[in-house]
């Protein structure tokens, strides 16, 4: 098992499976086009491999806030729902969050739609909090 930061386009597109179980709407043609223009504004992409197959993929970026100070905000998480329960969720959090401190982050953070109780547990069991209520408005 090892733990890396997609850095190669072969290495992105390895991620495109997991990756599209969360986000079903990604066009696999156009992902790598779309993660580069976002590594362009600090997105990165971790990924756990277990013999060369990508089962865990994580999307964040680093930034500084006036609330909050450093913060490592996880864009995207998702395990491959046939590798899930093994505990590679928890090893890619830990990880995260490792990063996170290596970075000087006072904090990591983010949101999960209301709608997905079985993260929310995961991510209760991993000691985050509830802290607010995200607000948003199709433009």
């Amino acid at each position: 098992m090892s733990i890396k930061l997609a850095e190669s386009n072969i290495q992105i597109l390895g991620c495109f499976p997991v990756m599209s179980q969360l986000r079903p709407h990604l066009d696999e043609a156009k992902f790598i086009e779309q993660v580069r223009y976002q590594m362009k504004e600090g997105y990165q992409i971790a990924f756990l491999e277990i013999e060369k197959q990508t089962v865990a993929v994580a999307g964040f970026r680093i930034y500084t806030s006036l609330s909050s100070g450093k913060i490592l905000y996880i864009d995207d998480l998702v395990v491959d729902e046939w590798k899930r329960s093994q505990n590679y969720g928890q090893q890619l959090f830990q990880w995260l969050i490792e990063y996170a401190t290596n970075n000087d982050c006072k904090q990591l953070s983010l949101d999960s739609g209301v709608q997905r109780f079985a993260a929310h547990r995961f991510y209760l069991t991993q000691r985050m909090s509830i802290t607010a209520h995200h607000f948003s408005i199709e433009l």
